[in-house]
């Protein structure tokens, strides 16, 4: 039983197509196909079938590519064993982040890894919330974030990491006239106008949210997939948006005030896939996010939460 095709059956089953195998795995689709034909002949039994223009794992096949998995993650334990021993940072590791999360860890993660001799390359995306799982295929950790939970739809079969619970406030300009409030109810910002994500992006649910409690619609100016861009809106405006407490920059020109009677949070986690969740150098950059995501959440090295006053105050201005 050749490793090699107990690897490629795994990617197949992580990437669904022999098109997106040959890709990852810098090989052309004629040689992957080649290589599924041997591992067949090898196994003495069929481990895909035609499936529309393109194929999917036989039973067999799932069951052998189950097995890469184990066998991938074994091999990366004694890596890890073997970098331990040879006191060795164990080489670079790939993070992709979406951009707001990448602007509050990248900085002192980078740093971090660089004292450590570990090469970090870094990427900022912004999938939907399913697509985070997918991305575990090409990178060695990917910081995802959802708001049914810790672990986002698709993470089955990846190690989960729980990072932070993150806030979701109302952001508004310095000035605006519900900007002393210590706390807001879906009654209160629901005749705003808003700066909204798309459709189906996670704050649109709170959108959502605020629209069944307070029993109307809400009017969307705008809509934008760009924190940054939001924030820079909202500071000069009436406008009202939702955005994140610990990774929305401090700014004297916006006040983020939490809501009293609507859900509004979501979980920031790590996923990685079993075998690289074993890397000496994966597990140093996993630790070092994680530590970033302690101080967020405790006010420190990012931006503050909101306190327990009796009115709420400008991100980054002193309490």
């Amino acid at each position: 039983m050749e490793v090699r095709h107990l690897q490629l059956l795994r990617e197949l089953a992580d990437r669904g197509s022999i098109t997106a195998v040959a890709e990852a795995t810098h090989r052309t689709a004629s040689a992957v196909s080649q290589q599924l034909r041997t591992a067949q002949r090898d196994a003495g039994m069929q481990l895909v079938e035609p499936d529309g223009r393109g194929v999917r794992l036989t039973e067999a096949g799932r069951v052998l590519a189950a097995g890469g998995v184990e066998v991938e993650t074994v091999l990366a334990a004694v890596r890890a064993r073997w970098d331990a021993y040879r006191n060795e940072p164990g080489g670079s590791v790939s993070v992709v982040a979406f951009p707001s999360a990448a602007a509050l860890f990248y900085p002192r993660v980078m740093e971090s890894a660089a004292r450590a001799g570990i090469e970090l390359r870094v990427a900022d995306l912004d999938p939907a919330e399913h697509e985070f799982a997918e991305l575990a295929a090409d990178f060695d950790v990917v910081i995802a974030h959802s708001l049914d939970g810790p672990v986002p739809s698709g993470a089955s079969g990846l190690v989960v990491r729980e990072l932070m619970v993150e806030p979701l406030d109302i952001a508004m300009s310095a000035a605006h006239p519900l900007a002393n409030h210590r706390d807001l109810r879906a009654e209160d910002v629901a005749d705003a106008t808003w700066i909204g994500v798309p459709v189906g992006y996670p704050f649109d649910a709170v959108l959502s949210s605020i629209e069944a409690r307070a029993g109307r619609p809400l009017t969307i100016a705008q809509r934008l997939r760009d924190n940054r861009v939001i924030e820079a809106l909202v500071a000069s405006s009436e406008h009202l948006a939702v955005l994140p407490r610990f990774t929305t920059p401090g700014d004297d020109e916006l006040r983020l005030v939490p809501l009293a009677d609507v859900p509004a949070r979501r979980y920031v986690s790590a996923l990685i896939r079993p075998d690289k969740a074993q890397r000496r150098a994966v597990g140093s950059v996993l630790e070092a996010i994680g530590e970033v995501a302690r101080a967020a959440s405790r006010g420190e090295g990012g931006p503050p939460a909101p306190e327990e006053p009796t009115r709420g105050r400008a991100l980054g201005a002193r309490p």
